[in-house]
């Protein structure tokens, strides 16, 4: 299932994607924004699969707003106007609908989509499967870059513009987003849990209701699990579940 953002300053066209969205079983809503600055603070938030985005808005327009994009997810422009077709798909954009959208050729446009997300699964998992997997991610903290290996670490805590690496030996704070480390750290191995929190899945003793059980420094540490994350994080669990 792909995660959805719906980006578009117009209510009604907000309103028929999201019906749109409702009607494949292969999407789940996640957001939907009236502005690009709602947008970049959804993806800081959220794990963003695919994003259907307008391009004439107000301040930022949609492509303006793609191009500062660090780590932009799978694209589909939805616009009243031609004349931006070339420029989008040189932004690698998957496909752009032209409004007013009609329901068939909205579900071709997922359909390329869906593929894309399979195609990057499989390559995710082969990776996994290498012989010589990589085991550590160099962060920059303190004017230098640091190696921390995946197993040391415990769970990752966001604050603003920082992320505190949690571990038994200390903590590492860096300069970047929650969503661009979680691009970073292998999926099989840490899971964004809450808009502020990434956890080492092997690192979890517990979940009970809301809340993950983890122990730093022999001390039991209680991480709420947001209700977008939940759901995934549970079939995860399940997954691995003798």
């Amino acid at each position: 299932m792909l995660n959805v953002l719906i980006v578009d300053d117009e209510p009604l066209a907000l309103d028929i994607i999201e019906t749109f969205v409702a009607r494949i079983d292969d999407l789940k809503l996640i957001r939907r924004c009236s502005n690009a600055i709602e947008a970049k603070e959804a993806l800081e938030e959220h794990h963003i699969d695919l994003m259907f985005l307008d391009i004439q808005m107000p301040q930022i327009t949609g492509i303006e707003f793609l191009k500062s994009l660090e780590n932009p997810p799978m694209v589909i422009f939805t616009t009243a106007y031609s004349n931006y077709a070339i420029e989008s798909y040189e932004l690698s954009a998957l496909d752009y609908l032209l409004k007013p959208i009609s329901f068939d050729r909205f579900q071709k446009a997922v359909a390329k989509a869906v593929e894309q997300h399979q195609l990057h699964k499989q390559t995710e998992q082969e990776s996994v499967a290498a012989p010589e997997e990589v085991d550590h991610i160099y962060v920059k903290s303190d004017k230098k870059l640091m190696r921390v290996k995946y197993s040391d670490m415990i769970y990752i805590e966001g604050l603003k513009d920082y992320v505190i690496i949690r571990m038994d030996a200390g903590r590492i704070i860096t300069l970047q987003t929650m969503k661009s480390l979680e691009e970073k750290l292998p999926r099989n191995q840490f899971r964004r849990v809450h808009r502020s929190y990434i956890v080492a899945v092997n690192k979890i003793l517990s979940i009970e209701g809301n809340m993950i059980e983890v122990l730093e420094k022999g001390q039991k540490k209680l991480i709420p699990i947001g209700k977008n994350y939940r759901d995934e994080l549970l079939d995860l669990i399940d997954k691995n579940r003798l």
